[in-house]
């Protein structure tokens, strides 16, 4: 994996956290981070399985939209358990 990619990846990961922060709560930088990446994850996971698809042209927006998802999973299962 190249450089620029990881950088795509954490902008991904910081605006999904920060998306989601808005729907669920929370705030900081490490936790936007944190929540979007995992978010990433477990949003494409669940999309799959469950077979759901977002019709979004953009590549970019359509990962941000899919970790959004998943980080609002992920930051509302965390709270269940915590």
């Amino acid at each position: 994996m190249q450089g620029h990619a990881f950088l795509i990846w954490g902008a991904v990961g910081l605006l999904a956290g920060w998306l989601a922060s808005f729907i669920v709560g929370g705030g900081g930088l490490i936790r936007y981070l944190v929540s979007g990446l995992i978010g990433s994850f477990v949003g494409g996971l669940v999309l799959q399985w469950t077979g759901i698809n977002i019709p979004i042209a953009s590549p970019f927006l359509h990962e941000v939209a899919v970790a959004t998802i998943g980080a609002i999973i992920f930051v509302f299962l965390a709270r269940m358990v915590v």
